[in-house]
């Protein structure tokens, strides 16, 4: 907030004196005070005024009044501050008033350069009408004894303290999962009712639905997704912000021309909170003097999940992020890439195959072979309507396979095979859980043996060592098993995620990117011309047949 300059005239009493002071009035609002009147800026700016008319004697002019609203007084970058400073060097001003010396400063450093060094050296008076009172041009010994130094360091710590406080309190709400920043996650709003809640921004969540799927389902590149964008007239976050009112600004604002960039939209593919999740603490300033913001680690991120409404599914932010660990480069002349792209492997050299077209045929040949030598590794070439046709065939077969199993696993059940394994398993949990147990009882016992002196402290420390190991590989032996108890239980009643991941396209038949991404993780490709096909769930899928290999095989 910033008030007006009054007319260059005199104000109050005034003495017949030569010099004219012409006054910065100087006003500040921390973040601290709040909303107290007392504090407020239209009260600083009445009292410093009243003061002026009262109690100053000598003739002056007010320049300007100088407010920095909502700034602490250990930032070095207040706008209106250094306003003043460079009016002070252009020679508009040549006196300071300011409220208290916390107003001004609540850096000690600070207060010690402008007090005894830069307001000296420009001829610039500096009064305070708090206490300690301050004016360096009727008394200037003040600033040379105790009190100021002392005040200027009471402050200091103030504002250190303050600082902590605030950061404490900050960090419990973010461990909480409260959100306390100033302007909502894109496709997010601040919910009415409670500030420390999101709820989803209705006029966002479709673009961000649509910039997902131009993504997974249409294979577009982040450039070709923000190119879309731009060609629709959609401003991107910071420019929406604006438009709806709010006083939003980064770094980069200042320069923001509301255009989509590649950067944009990776990140907001790859932000967590897009799952539900509150994710805080991503940056943080280096202190309560330094204001510059640095990234920390991801280690120091405060996450909790599940505290709004989500905007991607947990399967589609997955298969978000493992298309960006694909080489997926794009062509100059196109804003998508290519269905296979990034899915293609030589069998034999490992390296990615690359896509080439002649007389209307496009088809995939190794990369090594076309690009580096002849002699490393063969061609391993296939046309990409085969490769297509037979990576859908696949899929659809094994589809078909996981439709059955159910069925199957009904027969298997009334078979005795996997009514053996789930015993095995169990008979092997009772004696494990029996050895743990044993294994506890024991090393309860030796502090008891220790302390009746019926071991020596050695013989403790060794034998306590030797149990506690027993107790971590038996733990982890339990551990083991119990996740293959439930894993066969999975498979005897057909219970398992990858029958939804499969089965809701049994009916497909036709191969697109969207499909490739969330079933298929790599492909080979061998030099006759052979695929094979890894999926993204591959062990699970081993594990569902395993009890059919085991029947097929059993002789009864």
């Amino acid at each position: 907030m910033r008030g007006r300059p009054a007319k260059l005239e005199n104000l109050g009493s005034k003495s017949t004196g030569q010099i004219t002071w012409r006054i910065a009035v100087y006003i500040r609002l921390s973040r601290e005070d709040g909303n107290e009147e007392s504090g407020s800026v239209v009260n600083q700016k009445k009292i410093l005024t009243e003061y002026l008319q009262q109690y100053f004697q000598d003739q002056y002019v007010i320049a300007d009044y100088y407010a920095d609203d909502g700034l602490t007084g250990t930032d070095d970058t207040r706008a209106d501050f250094m306003r003043m400073v460079q009016d002070v060097e252009q020679g508009k001003v040549n006196c300071v008033l300011v409220k208290t010396l916390s107003r001004a400063f609540r850096n000690y450093s600070d207060q010690g350069y402008y007090l005894e060094y830069y307001f000296p050296q420009k001829n610039v008076r500096f009064i305070s009408t708090g206490d300690p009172k301050i004016d360096t041009f009727t008394n200037p010994e003040a600033i040379t004894g105790l009190e100021v130094p002392i005040t200027g360091l009471m402050n200091d710590r103030f504002a250190a303290k303050t600082s902590s406080d605030v950061r404490r309190t900050f960090d419990h709400k973010r461990r909480n999962g409260e959100f306390i920043g100033a302007f909502a996650p894109y496709g997010y709003l601040k919910d009415p009712n409670d500030k420390n809640h999101l709820i989803l921004d209705e006029e966002i969540v479709p673009i961000k639905r649509e910039i997902l799927q131009w993504f997974i389902r249409d294979g577009m590149s982040l450039a070709g997704i923000a190119k879309r964008l731009n060609d629709l007239a959609v401003p991107n976050p910071t420019a929406y912000k604006r438009s709806r009112g709010f006083q939003y600004c980064n770094p980069g604002a200042e320069a923001c021309d509301g255009l989509w960039v590649g950067s944009t939209v990776r990140r907001i593919l790859t932000d967590k909170m897009n799952l539900g999740h509150m994710v805080q603490g991503k940056q943080r300033v280096v202190s309560y003097k330094v204001h510059d913001r640095v990234t920390t680690s991801s280690s120091e991120w405060f996450l909790k999940e599940n505290t709004h409404a989500p905007t991607f599914t947990q399967e589609e932010y997955d298969a978000v992020q493992r298309l960006f660990k694909r080489d997926t480069r794009t062509p100059n002349d196109s804003r998508t890439v290519h269905m296979f792209s990034g899915f293609m492997r030589c069998r034999d050299c490992g390296k990615a195959l690359q896509r080439k077209a002649a007389n209307n045929i496009v088809y995939y040949a190794c990369r090594t072979y076309v690009e580096k030598s002849k002699t490393r590794c063969t061609r391993h070439s296939i046309r990409e309507d085969m490769l297509s046709a037979a990576v859908l065939e696949t899929i659809q077969a094994q589809i078909a396979m996981l439709e059955c199993l159910p069925d199957i696993t009904n027969e298997i059940n009334q078979t005795p095979v996997l009514h053996s394994q789930e015993t095995r398993i169990e008979k092997r949990l009772a004696e494990q859980r029996r050895e743990l147990e044993k294994v506890r009882r024991l090393a309860d016992g030796l502090y008891a043996d220790w302390k009746a002196e019926l071991m020596t402290q050695d013989t403790f420390m060794r034998r306590n060592a030797k149990y506690g190991e027993q107790e971590k590989q038996l733990s982890a032996t339990i551990a083991n098993l119990e996740d293959e108890q439930r894993r066969v239980a999975q498979a005897a009643t057909g219970e398992s995620t990858v029958f939804d991941m499969f089965l809701k396209h049994k009916n497909v038949q036709q191969l697109d990117r969207a499909l490739l991404v969330e079933l298929v993780d790599k492909i080979y490709v061998h030099e006759n011309k052979k695929i094979t096909i890894v999926f993204q769930v591959a062990d699970e899928l081993e594990r569902l047949m395993k009890p059919m290999d085991t029947a097929a095989s059993d002789p009864a």
